[in-house]
C-alpha cells in the first residue's frame, strides 16, 4: 500500500505524455542538456582563468615590509562646565 507498483508508475508516465507530449519532454530535455554544457564550459573556463597567471616581472616587486598602519586613538570627550 505504501510503495508504489509497476501499474503505478506505467499510469504516470502516460498522463504526463497525455498532458506533456512527446514533443515538449524532447524539446524541455534538450533544454536542460544546453543548460548543463552552458555550465560546465563556464567551470572549465574560469579554471583556465585561475591557473593563468601572468607573469610578475622581479625589476618591479618592491622588497620592503609594508608600512603599519596608522591607527586612529580616541579623542576624549569635552565636558560641559555647568
Amino acid at each position: 500500500m505504501g510503495s508504489l507498483s509497476i501499474w503505478h508508475w506505467i499510469i504516470v508516465i502516460a498522463v504526463v505524455l497525455l498532458l506533456f507530449g512527446r514533443g515538449k519532454i524532447s524539446e524541455l530535455m534538450g533544454d536542460v542538456a544546453q543548460g548543463i554544457k552552458a555550465f560546465k564550459k563556464g567551470m572549465s573556463e574560469d579554471e583556465v582563468e585561475k591557473t593563468e597567471v601572468p607573469p610578475v616581472d622581479p625589476k618591479t616587486i618592491d622588497h620592503q615590509p609594508p608600512a603599519p598602519a596608522a591607527t586612529a586613538q580616541p579623542q576624549p570627550e569635552a565636558r560641559k562646565a555647568s
